[in-house]
């Protein structure tokens, strides 16, 4: 493994890289960062969480003259939630070299932008809607940039954002050097890197790998307006400790959250229009067990440090093989068995054949559970539960009241069964509202490119898996959305 100690990095910034506990870089670092001192353009492809940010933000601050007040490095990042992430650890590693890092997107004050440009920041990192308009503005000037970042460059391409980038590199130094870095290398993509690059070294990281064996995997056929019905029944039935549902758009998040809270389920959602207050607090009520379900774009969930996850719901199949895999991640941590159940329209097939040549497992087919099936696994919820405080004991403050009971009723077997009545949580069957979206378009040989974003509206039974199939009972507590 290559430290960082062996990479020629200036000892300001190897003091902040030691101090945010890095000691090894990471196959990417290793082999970007010392081409990039060289001040070469570079093609770095990669998979989220392999360390991309120090693999370009160490060279960037390397370069920066920190006692120049101009703007000399920018990097354009698809959404707020990773522009704030990129700037939080540029700010760790440029903290002891004093370079000053802003970032700048939609959905913020903008004239507390502008008040933040006049300080002189030597790093701006920001959404490309909210560059243009500073740019158009004249609050940001980019005369003296010598580094442009393109990071997840697949992702801007999915969410429209490739005119946007093209305006902004045309405002940008020729005599310049950039670096480009992406999950998938979709055409449109190659023809920024010719247009823009020049001669660009391609530095390209395999995943190691592209599944976790504790993951079982499971696929449903269901049509989209039964999706929901599939969903609840599969909840009550397997009583995920916690859960995560994946939705494609933010609409989709919104309605699916407040739908399962109609429901009686604890469930909240995350994503891209949410303030990053609002955000926190949702994934503290998660992980604190306060929400059962958490509801989220693709997106939003990048770079979430999240744990203990039981279950993943794909409610809509990814458009990639990568954000499925980025996705199922989120469960089987730590050598803990997880699910993982994708819902498919029939016209979404050749999607899940590409997903399951990528990770090189088939899924197994599930049959969805029926009302009965979900009302009996609720019963055995409670019946666990039962168990649980007869071995528990301490049940001496009851039993005098149980005796009365049982003394006034004949047959005992009505008893517990009104116990188990009282309570059981019934699947619920509320009427809820959630907008059909058309599937993927039908695509039987390849994906368009990169994986899933907030802002995308797009276009057999024998041998099935039982939906109690290794069904690991765990609590379900219901209750409404706080």
């Amino acid at each position: 493994m290559t430290k960082f100690s062996d990479l020629n990095i200036s000892p300001s910034i190897l003091k902040a890289v030691n101090r945010m506990g890095f000691e090894e870089a990471t196959p990417i670092q290793a082999k970007t960062i010392p081409l990039s001192m060289e001040g070469k353009d570079l093609i770095g492809q990669a998979q989220t969480g392999t360390g991309k940010t120090a693999a370009f933000g160490i060279p960037l601050i390397e370069k920066v003259d920190v006692k120049s007040a101009h703007v000399q490095g920018i990097i354009i990042a698809p959404t707020r939630e990773l522009a704030i992430q990129v700037s939080e650890e540029l700010y760790k590693i440029g903290t002891d070299a004093r370079v000053r890092v802003l970032a700048i997107y939609g959905g913020s004050d903008i004239q507390r932008q502008i008040r933040s440009l006049k300080r002189g920041p030597h790093i701006i990192v920001g959404t490309p809607g909210r560059i243009l308009d500073h740019i158009k503005r004249r609050t940001l000037k980019l005369g003296n940039v010598h580094t442009v970042i393109l990071d997840e460059a697949d992702e801007m391409l999915n969410m429209g954002f490739i005119e946007d980038i093209e305006a902004i590199l045309e405002t940008v130094p020729e005599e310049r050097q950039t670096l480009l870095f992406s999950a998938t290398m979709p055409e449109p993509i190659r023809r920024i890197a010719t247009r823009f690059m020049n001669e660009p070294e391609i530095v390209k990281i395999k995943a190691k790998e592209m599944t976790v064996p504790l993951i079982e995997q499971y696929f449903v056929k269901v049509h989209e307006k039964e999706k929901f019905d599939v969903l609840s029944r599969l909840i009550d039935t397997q009583s995920p400790e916690l859960a995560i549902v994946f939705g494609r758009t933010k609409r989709r998040v919104d309605e699916l959250a407040n739908a399962l809270t109609l429901r009686g389920y604890t469930a909240e959602g995350i994503h891209g229009d949410l303030t990053q207050a609002k955000r926190m607090s949702v994934l503290k009520k998660f992980k604190d067990g306060r929400v059962d379900v958490l509801v989220a774009t693709d997106v939003a969930a990048r770079g979430l440090d999240i744990s203990g996850v039981t279950h993943v719901y794909n409610y809509d199949i990814p458009q990639d093989p990568e954000s499925y895999v980025h996705r199922i991640g989120r469960t089987g941590r730590a050598g803990k068995e997880g699910m993982a159940i994708t819902f498919v329209s029939p016209r979404e097939m050749g999607y899940l054949r590409i997903v399951e040549q990528t990770t090189k497992k088939r899924m197994t087919p599930m049959q969805p559970p029926t009302w009965d099936d979900a009302m009996e696994g609720q019963q055995r919820i409670t019946m666990e539960k039962l168990d649980e405080a007869i071995r528990e004991g301490d049940l001496e403050n009851y039993q005098a009241i149980a005796s009365e009971i049982l003394n006034e009723h004949d047959n005992p077997l009505l008893v517990v069964a009104a116990a188990l009545k009282v309570l059981t949580k019934e699947p619920d069957k509320t009427p809820v509202h959630i907008t059909e979206e058309r599937p993927l378009p039908a695509k039987r040989d390849q994906y368009r490119g990169g994986g899933g974003g907030d802002n995308r509206h797009r276009r057999g039974k024998s041998g099935q898996q039982s939906y109690k199939g290794n069904r690991k009972p765990q609590r379900r507590t219901g209750g409404r959305r706080p």
